[in-house]
């Protein structure tokens, strides 16, 4: 049964983001801290390392207390700007800025980043990167048309939002229509990148599930909508799909490419693995008949 959908007052006046990171994220025990994190870490890497999506300035929708999906954006951006509809999430965002002794420990996905990046042993200079590109931290309601009223910021050359637009909107059709109006926040040619989960349900604490559009039948409209804007607007897009235990991409060459490495890679570790197999029943073959 599907959780009904859930109003954004709700979140507002419910959504915990200590909980929200205990949940999902904390090492060792997040239910996030395995698959899903890699899936982003390692995408967002090859997406920012590939030299396609430039710029000075990088737009993150629906940011969240999270700090994950933007520490391989700040090895290109010089200036971030961060963004939610929760107040307690920006403070807890601006908590992590300031260093506060009570801010969320991202040490452990910093380190996964830095691995990724060949600088494993430089995760406190990658935060100290990510603390210096993030320029702004903004409210951000995502249902308006200008999502940062009553500011009117300057276009961007990219917007990024992860795990974010399930909440606000409550249909398929409320999603098209955010997705569309991002391009206006955008300089011309500039990038959309969307990463979600394909059952994601985003929680205000862990006995209080709230609805998500993602984890709904709806989830293969959304797929479809998001390829159809693709050929409209330059939409890049990366879904994490939990059944399957694999991700689907649309309309990214680079990240594609990406994708067909790891399939390349997998494929070459079952043909090894069946040369293993063939070699040792050719070896108990020889050892049967030595022993007649």
């Amino acid at each position: 049964m599907e959780t009904p959908f859930t109003p954004l007052e709700i979140y507002i006046k419910e959504f915990n983001p200590v909980d929200y990171f205990d949940t999902y994220y904390a090492a060792g025990k997040g239910s996030l801290d395995g698959a899903w994190t890699s899936f982003a870490l390692k995408n967002l890497h090859a997406l920012f390392s590939s030299g396609k999506i430039k710029g000075d300035t990088i737009i993150d929708i629906g940011t969240g207390p999270t700090i994950y999906q933007l520490l391989s954006a700040c090895e290109v951006f010089k200036n971030i700007i961060a963004s939610d509809l929760l107040e307690q999430n920006r403070e807890q965002l601006k908590k992590w800025l300031r260093k506060d002794p009570d801010m969320l420990d991202w040490s452990v996905i910093v380190k996964m980043v830095c691995d990724l990046e060949g600088n494993s042993e430089k995760p406190a200079e990658k935060e100290e990167k990510l603390r210096k590109a993030i320029k702004k931290v903004l409210m951000c309601d995502v249902l308006k048309k200008n999502p940062f009223e009553p500011l009117v910021l300057p276009p961007a050359d990219c917007l990024l939002s992860c795990l974010c637009l399930e909440a606000p909107c409550k249909d398929v059709e409320a999603y098209c229509e955010v997705v569309k109006n991002f391009n206006h926040l955008l300089k011309p040619g500039g990038d959309i990148v969307i990463i979600k989960d394909s059952e994601m349900l985003q929680c205000s604490s862990p006995s209080k599930p709230t609805s998500a559009l993602s984890n709904s039948t709806q989830f293969g409209d959304i797929e479809t909508i998001l390829k159809d804007l693709s050929k409209e607007i330059n939409l890049i897009f990366a879904m994490y799909a939990r059944k399957l235990s694999e991700c689907s991409f649309a309309d990214a060459s680079y990240v594609q490419e990406f994708d067909d490495i790891l399939k390349e890679a997998r494929s070459l570790e079952n043909h090894l693995k069946q040369k293993r197999e063939s070699f040792r029943s050719e070896l108990t073959r020889i050892a049967n008949t030595l022993q007649k």
